[in-house]
């Protein structure tokens, strides 16, 4: 008989404010880690449980599996914070966290099926579309090898991306498919230059079915009858949760430099090195860099909470507004963590210092696909000077 884990009636729900300190505190114990959570190219499980003891899995999840259903600008926040401690720890909570989200938008079953008898179980991810999908009776057949599935290794179940072709081969849809552990093989072959200890491996899937139950569209955005705050748009709640994540990176390479700055002295003049225009300048337009992305962000998540909570869509318009939007956090805290970075000298060179961790964390989050800023300024643009979409990202191609 399988074990029984369920807690859902054993955790009284905090508040926002509550759930934000919790990471914070986690911030020097994070940092303390980071170098040997990168060494070993992964997030241990004491981490992983103990964000699990934080309640942050349970923030975005569904009430009736033990969750407790809040807004995703909650979830956002923490990582915000946590970004700060260990980028990759916080990434890794990113993506194993925003999953439970996604089943707000599913038949329920899927959830039961996954939470049914542990509602502490984790899902992973690979979204690329990278398979072979094949539509059968009563369900899906997915085979392939699917890349960078972050944390991979502590998941239950995984989302796998796939698309959906008509008889000529053309995509018509892109699903999400939730595929159980033992349907997958994890292969080891994360090995970066920035992010390495999110182990980021890539999966092999032999040949799995997937119930009908257990896949949602990726791209299908309707008004039903979801819970309020699963009413935002996919791509909105999972690039945002990249781009909060990243805002943290920005914001650790910072906590890090006002620390070394305000004791440094310079080699050559003894002077204070806090004393230099240059330093203090360089600190003031990165952090004006990083809370303009935290404003765009949190006034995003304001704007669309209020459609939401009217019962009402978020419009096109205001969606391919608000991807650019996310997609340039990425691009503007990269550039604020180079700024400051140029002025550590030959000391931020060395592995010992953490500054050169969270510029390459920084560096390789910014490369995430939700982070892409230029393309999203070329779906803007089109759409701004033609009326017209990218494909497969706001509606499904036309048929016929």
């Amino acid at each position: 008989m399988a074990t029984v884990a369920l807690h859902r009636e054993s955790v009284a729900i905090p508040t926002s404010e509550e759930l934000v300190a919790r990471a914070a505190a986690m911030v020097p114990g994070l940092r303390a880690r980071a170098d040997e959570i990168e060494k070993a190219r992964q997030v241990p499980h004491d981490v992983i449980q103990m964000f699990k003891d934080a309640g942050f899995f349970r923030i975005v999840q569904p009430k009736k599996f033990g969750g407790w259903e809040m807004n995703p600008v909650v979830f956002m926040r923490v990582l915000g914070e946590l970004g700060r401690g260990c980028c990759a720890s916080a990434w890794v909570m990113m993506i194993l966290g925003v999953h439970n989200w996604e089943f707000g938008l599913m038949d329920e079953r899927a959830a039961q099926d996954v939470w049914g008898e542990d509602d502490e179980a984790i899902i992973a991810s690979s979204y690329p579309p990278m398979g072979e999908l094949t539509k059968v009776e009563g369900g899906w057949r997915l085979k392939g090898r699917w890349p960078t599935s972050s944390g991979g290794g502590h998941g239950d179940w995984c989302f796998i991306g796939a698309l959906e072709k008509n008889e000529q081969g053309m995509p018509i849809d892109r699903h999400a498919l939730l595929v159980k552990r033992e349907d997958y093989e994890i292969l080891d072959d994360w090995d970066t230059f920035g992010l390495s200890g999110t182990g980021s491996n890539s999966l092999i899937i032999r040949d799995a079915f997937i119930p009908e139950h257990r896949a949602h569209s990726m791209i299908d955005y309707q008004l039903d009858d979801r819970g309020t705050n699963y009413l935002f748009p996919f791509a909105m709640v999972f690039y945002s949760s990249v781009s909060a994540v990243i805002i943290g990176f920005a914001q650790g390479a910072i906590d890090v430099f006002i620390e070394q700055m305000s004791t440094r002295v310079d080699n050559g003049s003894g002077a204070a090195t806090r004393l230099s225009p240059y330093v203090k300048d360089r600190l003031a337009n990165a952090v004006a860099k990083v809370r303009s992305c935290r404003a765009r962000m949190e006034q995003m998540m304001a704007h669309c909470t209020a459609i939401v909570e009217r019962r009402e869509l978020v419009t096109v318009d205001d969606r391919i507004h608000y991807m650019l939007d996310m997609a340039r956090i990425g691009r503007e805290c990269e550039e604020a963590v180079l700024t400051i970075y140029k002025c550590t000298g030959a000391r931020g060179l060395y592995k010992v210092n953490p500054i050169q961790r969270y510029l390459r964390d920084t560096l390789a989050a910014a490369n995430h696909i939700t982070q892409d800023a230029d393309n999203n300024a070329g779906a803007l643009g089109g759409y701004l000077l033609s009326g017209e979409l990218p494909p497969m990202l706001y509606e499904k191609p036309k048929q016929g």
